[in-house]
């Protein structure tokens, strides 16, 4: 499982051109799932995402986590994060599970983050969408369950 982070002061998603989720200060959080992801891997990558300390305290350093500041979270499906590009000019998405696996593991995913008591939206999987993001810092993470 694979996560793309990215610490933003606001942000929102737009289906069909109407805006379906809308943060403020926290994360958007792009979700990529592959075929031999477990509810483990969703349980290791949430915790890593609402704990990891990405946004700056009173001194400008790092060392708040989106629990500290009671961020917004905004979970994206993004099953392009498993896409390989090793041959040719046209990515592989092989290693991407199929939405029948990988759509319970991304409402696990949101169900557990829901239990941080923090706003968490989502996007609508599966659905082609438009997401604006004010990136904050920039400060954009990559995190694996598998490393």
């Amino acid at each position: 499982m694979r996560v793309l982070l990215q610490r933003v002061q606001s942000g929102n998603v737009t289906i069909n051109k109407v805006i379906f989720s809308t943060i403020n200060q926290g994360l958007v959080i792009f979700l990529g799932i592959e075929s031999e992801d477990t509810k483990k891997d969703a349980e290791y990558l949430v915790d890593k995402c609402v704990n990891l300390r990405i946004f700056s305290d009173n001194e400008g350093k790092l060392n708040l986590s989106a629990v500290d500041i009671k961020a917004d979270l905004l979970v994206i499906s993004q099953f392009t994060l498993y896409a390989d590009c090793h041959k040719g000019r046209r990515p592989n998405f092989m290693c991407a599970a199929p939405s029948a696996v990988s759509r319970p593991l991304y409402d696990y995913f949101v169900s557990i983050l829901k239990n941080y008591s923090l706003v968490v939206k989502t996007g609508e999987f599966g659905a082609h969408m438009v997401v604006n993001i004010r990136n904050d810092g920039p400060v954009t993470i990559l995190l694996e369950s598998k490393k």
